[in-house]
């Protein structure tokens, strides 16, 4: 990575820098310690966890409703959030000391953190996105009714992005680059109004 890590939560996360520091020092101890995050990923917090969820945002309208589902240990609805304060977020996840862990990393935080399934709420949101969840076409089934008509399902993906993409009719595949960051892929979903 060329540009410092300083220099992009500067760029990408303006007047919520402490907060983002905070998230990130949070998954490196109490994240490796109760198990949501590898013990081995703690040097790779920055690249490969917060900065892999930022392609996400340019596909985000402003003032938009968002749900993470499946959110796990924050990813990708906390960095989102603090990059895009414009927009409300709320992190489903259905196991509970995953929730505990969310409730603490959001308890200063403008996020909902709510327990379940996607299947088990009735919200309706702008946009979903997933991170590390499951294939599209089971995202589709968690997600859609969690969708307003002109809704979007985003799904950050890796290098079979293109691949995955091709097994649901619809997909789109958009690779954004940030900097000189290896970043993943986001596969887009839209519901038709």
């Amino acid at each position: 990575m060329t540009v410092s890590r300083e220099t992009l939560i500067a760029r990408y996360f303006p007047g919520k820098e402490e907060a983002i520091c905070t998230y990130a020092h949070f998954l490196e101890t109490a994240g490796i310690e109760r198990g949501l995050i590898g013990p081995r990923e703690g040097d790779k917090i920055w690249e490969r966890h917060i900065f892999n969820c930022l392609p996400v945002i340019s596909l985000i309208p402003e003032g938009s409703t968002v749900v993470d589902l499946g959110s796990g240990a924050g990813l990708p609805g906390i960095p989102i959030a603090l990059a895009r304060p414009d927009i409300t977020m709320t992190l489903i996840e259905p196991l509970q000391r995953r929730v505990d862990f969310l409730n603490e990393a959001t308890s200063e935080l403008a996020i909902s953190v709510l327990r379940g399934r996607g299947q088990d709420h009735k919200i309706k949101v702008d946009r979903v996105i997933a991170r590390a969840v499951a294939p599209m076409a089971t995202l589709k089934t968690m997600a859609w009714h969690l969708l307003k008509p002109s809704g979007a399902l985003l799904a950050i993906k890796g290098e079979a992005a293109a691949a995955e993409a091709l097994t649901l009719h619809g997909c789109e595949v958009h690779e954004i680059q940030l900097e000189d960051l290896a970043l993943g892929r986001v596969i887009s979903l839209h519901r038709r109004a």
